[in-house]
């Protein structure tokens, strides 16, 4: 038994899915099949069984989880000693952010990252997705949030920690139900949208699915912060995405409608430069945030 195997174990137990854990876990679906077979065959209990739907965890695996989330968080934790340790981290880190600090566990990180590393301080830069990624490739960002994986385009390669997986959704204002529901991509097109610069996630995230529809969003504002996107939409002005949680949260509060049969899938992820992941000051922000994460 190794540390793999248990990773492999707690990704399908919390995706439910072979294909998403291995997603997550940046490997093929057979090798986390063989991992999991490999635990399975060393502790001689089942610890899933097949469903319609994907794994579900057996009785045995479900009383095995939290002991295994245990190990993977203590070795977080040994990593992050283990790079108080070996320097004394000082200086200042630049970190780019994005959406709102609860979301991305920014306060919490912050908080572990002062009283771990008491000699280093942090500089905060708020911006959209694409402006970070622009800015550490630049060298004015340390570290930064992103939303997705950084492009391989030929430009400065990134280093990249994915930390979560989240769904967009198309959101319509309140009595636009007849308008959005059982609608795909094609038709929501020709409805007004809230449009975003190209820097934007959401610029980033439609243009892609709408180029392969062959179709043009019908484009009624241009709109910066995810809060304003959100207003408009309340005011009847057009669609919008936001973040599955907060879709639903506007759509109990305000009435917003949620077009049913769409979505967008994406990540939260951390990022840095690729030749830059080893200095210490990086590699701890690192090793800190995947221990908070997971």
């Amino acid at each position: 038994m190794d540390l793999t195997q248990l990773r492999a174990f707690v990704a399908v137990a919390r995706e439910g899915n072979l294909t998403r854990a291995a997603e997550q876990l940046h490997v093929t679906q057979p090798a986390v099949s063989l991992q999991i077979k490999a635990l399975q065959e060393y502790l001689q209990l089942q610890l899933f069984t097949r469903s319609a739907s994907g794994m579900r965890l057996s009785n045995d695996g479900a009383k095995l989880l939290p002991y295994a989330e245990k190990v993977l968080a203590g070795m977080g934790e040994f990593r992050q000693a283990a790079y108080a340790l070996h320097s004394i981290i000082s200086g200042e880190l630049a970190i780019g952010t994005i959406l709102d600090p609860e979301f991305t566990r920014l306060g919490v990180f912050l908080k572990r990252l002062v009283e771990t590393y008491p000699q280093l301080s942090t500089k905060l830069q708020q911006g959209m997705s694409g402006t970070v990624l622009q800015q550490i490739r630049a060298g004015t960002l340390d570290v930064g949030f992103y939303l997705g994986q950084p492009p391989d385009d030929g430009k400065t390669p990134c280093h990249n920690l994915a930390l979560t997986t989240f769904n967009y959704r198309v959101v319509a204002p309140n009595g636009w139900k007849n308008r959005v529901a059982g609608q795909g991509w094609a038709s929501l097109a020709r409805l007004p949208w809230l449009w975003t610069p190209p820097e934007s996630a959401h610029h980033r995230l439609l243009s892609k699915i709408f180029n392969e529809h062959g179709v043009s969003a019908n484009i009624v504002a241009l709109v910066d912060q995810e809060p304003s996107m959100l207003d408009l939409v309340k005011s009847g002005v057009g669609l919008s995405l936001i973040r599955d949680s907060i879709a639903i949260r506007e759509a109990h509060a305000h009435g917003l409608v949620i077009a049913d049969a769409v979505s967008v899938p994406t990540e939260l992820s951390f990022i840095c430069q690729e030749k830059r992941q080893h200095e210490a000051m990086i590699a701890a922000s690192f090793a800190l945030l995947e221990s908070i994460w997971k």
